[in-house]
């Protein structure tokens, strides 16, 4: 089985309920980060010196470094849709987009290699509880936990964070284990998928496109990975 690196990030700034384009509110902020070795027992927890504030640059380019280092040490980074925000938010507000963007190519990304075979997102917490698993923390969630983290409620959400971290290794260890997974549609009906191996986004990249023809307004994969070209050399 694979090494794995398991990131998560938390925004600062809230973006509100019913926001088109949240590329257009950035910069963000980044509150807190999680990462998580396969072969540890407990996610490391990051934030600024103070909490008051979002983690500044050079706090971040600590944070890419050592997920560069691990990498060197035969780590994959795996994420939930990190391909298009986490390292997207991580780029811009440090100073080592670059290292982000390479990354980002070389990293699994659970939700895209999904979306890559099927043509449409899934949660993260709807593969969990699929795949068998407790799933992401209870009364929490991601649009709640800028508000929170400014409210004063850091270990609430670093909990969170961590827990994400946690489900998300879950997720690719279970999945890889089983080659696939089943989840239930809004619909309530059930569905399965078949990954004989997780795929890294430039390789998930390459796969052939799926038949979307049945939806009104299908998503391009360059939807996830467009602000790369920022970066482009």
């Amino acid at each position: 089985m694979k090494k794995l690196l398991a990131f998560d990030i938390e925004i600062f700034n809230e973006i509100p309920e019913g926001t088109n384009d949240w590329k257009a509110l950035m910069p963000l902020g980044i509150s807190c980060a999680a990462t998580l070795l396969s072969d540890e027992p407990k996610p490391v927890l990051w934030h600024a010196a103070d909490k008051r504030r979002p983690m500044n640059a050079d706090e971040l380019d600590e944070l890419v470094g050592y997920m560069s280092y691990v990498v060197k040490q035969g780590y994959t980074v795996v994420t939930h849709n990190g391909t298009s925000f986490d390292w997207h938010v991580l780029a811009m507000e440090s100073n080592m987009p670059a290292s982000c963007v390479d990354l980002a190519m070389n990293s699994i990304d659970t939700m895209f290699h999904f979306f890559a075979i099927k043509g449409f997102p899934i949660g993260l917490d709807s593969v969990a509880k699929g795949c068998g698993l407790s799933g992401k923390t209870e009364g929490v969630d991601g649009a709640k936990a800028p508000q929170m983290w400014q409210s004063g409620e850091y270990d609430k959400v670093l909990e969170y964070v961590g827990q994400d971290v946690v489900t998300t290794l879950q997720v690719a260890q279970t999945v890889e284990r089983q080659h696939g997974f089943t989840w239930t549609a809004k619909s309530g009906r059930q569905n399965s998928i078949r990954i004989p191996e997780w795929l890294t986004v430039a390789e998930a990249l390459k796969l052939p496109e799926p038949n979307t023809s049945w939806m009104n307004d299908p998503w391009h994969r360059s939807k996830f990975t467009d602000w790369m070209n920022l970066f482009a050399i």
